[in-house]
């Protein structure tokens, strides 16, 4: 992915793919979401900033152990509802 550009919705399906699957950490899919979240002057569409949205805070603490706010299958189940909503 180009650095200076927006990215796709497909671009935003691998990251959240690349999370489930365990080759993207939480720590760096919510660094590389927050950067989108906070440009000035972009235009989102729907499904685009909802994607965007889960990643970005992706690696939230769930309690004091370090458990995540959002475990591995809410990650999968959301991938799965980005894959339904695109078939449609």
């Amino acid at each position: 992915m180009d650095p200076g550009h927006q990215p796709t919705l497909d671009e935003l399906e691998e990251r959240l793919a690349a999370l489930a699957e365990g080759r993207l950490t939480r720590d760096e899919a919510d660094r590389w979401a927050a950067r989108w979240v906070t440009a000035d002057g972009l235009d989102w569409d729907d499904t685009s900033w909802w994607v965007l949205g889960l990643l970005h805070g992706i690696d939230l603490p769930g309690d004091e152990n370090g458990t995540c706010l959002h475990d591995d299958d809410q990650l999968r189940a959301w991938l799965a509802e980005l894959r339904k909503r695109r078939a449609m």
